[in-house]
């Protein structure tokens, strides 16, 4: 009898945990990645849709690798699959890979000494090595994506080089529903404090390095950290490796004193993958005109977020509005996608709704050159010339 005693709660605790793993990362992912429909999209009329479907559409930033999902089946919650990606006539998804979120996450100042995502990493049942190793978090997200080309049947393929973005332009072109997956760095504590460890997340296909994210770290000072500080000597040697790779510098999250130190000594255009702009949205992480103007003079593009804290208005007539104004500051050949879909944030449409854009950019007024620019062209154009 004592030991059925014992027995009964020991099997409640263990369901308990089974059901954890089981259904906590699901819950976990509809909770914190939401699409909101509380309010109807505009109606697409026909001629924005053929102008959309023969566009080549970049999102320069989504977080999809975190998650625990089957990314090549359509899911119901969540913002990205390989599905969704096609009907929005995607051509180049970058994936990000965020490595390490502080505790009490804000946008004005977090410590770099706490570890929330841990937690998610466990319920995940990632290996352990990627317990306690940022680096290695960051390598089996390169591992995910890989294995989704491989199991993709052509519907995926990786980009790497300049080259393989040229395949991938010449397979939409023709017609083929492939999506070019890149992979982006969100935050260079990944690194672990070691140059060399670059060249081995390079080798495991990344092409953008994000140099900071919600915390300072040994590369450079955060907009949301304590110090804001600027780029280490280690920040520096980042960088001018990253170049000589073909690597591209991401500018989202970084501090005030980062950002200028990045364009004092950029040779190649950057990226800030996703984010807004402070006049239209007066968030810390959105760029000064002071900013934008320095990114208009180092050729780089800015990947306009979907999200409150990124344009304030998240609708797509919102979304426009901030892209309107970077235009009329810089020039519509510096404006880009960067959605942060699946970056716990939550949003009016998913990336099987990106013809929604197309079709508020259409009710601004913007040509169909502009537009394509917008959609993709630019984020190609900053690719191509710094891709290996």
């Amino acid at each position: 009898m004592r030991k059925a005693l014992i027995a009964v709660p020991l099997i409640i605790l263990l369901l308990g945990l089974m059901g954890t793993f089981w259904l906590g990362p699901e819950y976990t992912d509809r909770s914190m990645n939401r699409v909101d429909r509380s309010q109807p999209l505009p109606a697409v009329t026909d001629a924005a849709r053929a102008l959309h479907q023969n566009l080549l559409v970049v999102d320069l930033h989504a977080d999809p690798l975190l998650w625990k999902r089957d990314l090549l089946q359509r899911l119901p919650y969540g913002q990205v699959d390989l599905p969704r990606l096609q009907e929005g006539n995607v051509s180049l998804q970058v994936f990000g890979s965020p490595t390490k979120t502080p505790r009490n996450l804000n946008y004005d100042s977090n410590p770099s000494d706490s570890d929330m995502l841990v937690w998610l990493i466990i319920f995940n049942a990632q290996p352990l090595r990627t317990w306690f190793s940022l680096y290695e978090r960051a390598r089996f997200h390169a591992q995910k994506l890989s294995a989704l080309v491989d199991r993709g049947d052509g519907r995926m393929m990786a980009v790497r080089s300049a080259q393989e973005l040229q395949q991938l332009i010449a397979a939409r072109q023709l017609g083929a529903p492939v999506v070019g997956g890149l992979l982006g760095l969100e935050g260079a504590h990944a690194l672990e404090g070691k140059l060399e460890n670059l060249d081995g997340l390079y080798a495991a296909g990344y092409r953008m390095i994000g140099l900071a994210h919600f915390f300072d770290n040994e590369v450079a000072g955060s907009m949301h950290g304590e110090g804001k500080t600027g780029l280490t000597p280690l920040g520096r040697a980042v960088v001018q490796r990253a170049e000589s790779l073909g690597m591209i510098i991401d500018i989202a999250h970084a501090s005030n004193a980062a950002v200028n130190d990045v364009f004092d000594m950029a040779t190649r255009p950057v990226v800030v993958s996703h984010g807004g702009v402070r006049a239209m949205c007066d968030y810390n992480r959105n760029l000064s005109d002071a900013q934008l103007r320095r990114l208009a003079s180092n050729g780089g593009v800015i990947g306009i977020g979907y999200w409150d804290a990124a344009v304030c208005d998240p609708s797509p007539a919102g979304i426009v509005q901030a892209m309107t104004y970077v235009r009329g500051l810089i020039g519509v050949e510096h404006i880009a996608l960067g959605s942060d879909f699946d970056g716990t944030v939550t949003t009016r449409f998913d990336t099987s709704e990106l013809v929604q854009l197309t079709q508020a950019l259409l009710d601004a007024g913007y040509t169909d050159e502009e537009i394509r620019l917008i959609m993709g062209g630019n984020a190609l154009r900053v690719l191509q010339s710094g891709l290996p």
